[in-house]
């Protein structure tokens, strides 16, 4: 009978056990910052799919399928902060900083993304959503510009395969309150 009790209590906390192993804040940050770190070329054309065709405009086109940096992340700041470089040296290039809200006590990591629509939205990771393999950031809704009916970024998703080798970024668009066809989604290698 005791076996059975300690097996039916088991069942019951196991799912609080699981959960308790959840990611944290800081462990996604550490994660993004080892396995981002370094320079990303744009894939070859086969390579992007699932996309809505930004890899096409004239000015990221030149990048497709060469050996040329498209993205690079460092981190800045004795390390509290990670700085990804979209499209360097090109008209479209954007920058986006990742940090946590407190690098010592971090319960919230947020990021701000400097943008070619001449905005910066601010973002949340969705720890909820959110996996070793697929980071999700949203908007935040606590800002003028997010819950605004401006042209702005109102997701980033960064989503890696091939044993880290491969990133998908996704900068998806909202305009008046509600997704448009503004998104830039891109297929990187790392170099």
């Amino acid at each position: 009978m005791y076996k059975i009790l300690r097996l039916c209590t088991l069942l019951i906390t196991l799912p609080s056990l699981l959960l308790s192993q959840e990611l944290e804040p800081m462990d996604i940050y550490e994660q993004m910052s080892k396995a981002l770190h370094g320079e990303w070329k744009l894939s070859a054309q086969e390579k992007q799919i699932d996309t809505t065709g930004a890899y096409k405009n004239k000015l990221v086109l030149p990048l497709l399928g060469t050996e040329i940096t498209a993205l690079s992340y460092k981190t800045v700041g004795f390390g509290s902060s990670l700085q990804e470089d979209l499209l360097p040296d090109t008209k479209k290039q954007m920058v986006t900083m990742y940090h946590c809200d407190d690098y010592i006590d971090c319960n919230q990591l947020q990021a701000t993304h400097y943008c070619t629509k001449m905005n910066q939205p601010q973002f949340i990771l969705d720890i909820k959503h959110s996996t070793k393999d697929k980071i999700i950031f949203n908007c935040d809704m606590q800002t003028a510009l997010c819950q605004s009916d401006e042209d702005h970024i109102h997701h980033i998703i960064l989503e890696f395969s091939n044993k880290g080798q491969h990133l998908k970024t996704s900068y998806l668009g909202w305009t008046k309150q509600k997704p448009n066809n503004k998104h830039s989604i891109y297929h990187f290698d790392k170099k």
